[in-house]
């Protein structure tokens, strides 16, 4: 199994907004600075969650994208799916479908990818969150004043 640059930019950007704005709105430019990731490219992840259903979009000047459900009810499984499909363990381009028990074999690597996937099912981003929070990382969305007039 490989983890592509569109997934763990997905996590990154859904961090993003759950950590620095608590869920609220948030600017695909300002998350493209925070965490250092081509604003195309986000553009591009968020269709793709929006259509899954784990963020909204809201429009106009304190417009942006949320999240759409609590961070605790989106999982990495949910967002690995969302932007690359089935989680599964790929096999080599070498192993031969040939031999006395490819069956074998087969069944092993659908049960690892079965375990793989309750793995992704099992961190929330929430728990994403709560680890940012342990690491020390400071949140920056809160250290501007807004101003309405």
């Amino acid at each position: 199994m490989k983890l592509s640059n569109k997934g763990r930019y997905g996590v990154r950007a859904l961090f993003d907004i759950a950590f620095h704005n608590d869920g609220r709105p948030t600017q695909i430019r300002e998350i493209s600075e925070r965490e250092m990731i081509p604003a195309r490219f986000l553009e591009q992840i968020f269709q793709d969650l929006k259509k899954a259903g784990i963020i909204g979009a809201k429009r106009g000047p304190r417009g942006g994208y949320h999240l759409a459900r609590p961070a605790a009810e989106i999982t990495l499984g949910d967002v690995f799916r969302a932007l690359e499909g089935p989680l599964v363990v790929v096999p080599a381009e070498d192993d031969a479908s040939e031999g006395p028990c490819p069956d074998a074999a087969a069944a092993i690597f659908r049960d690892l990818a079965g375990s793989i996937e309750k793995c992704f099912d099992a961190i929330s981003l929430a728990d994403v969150v709560a680890k940012g929070a342990a690491l020390g990382i400071r949140r920056r969305g809160r250290d501007r004043a807004t101003y309405v007039i």
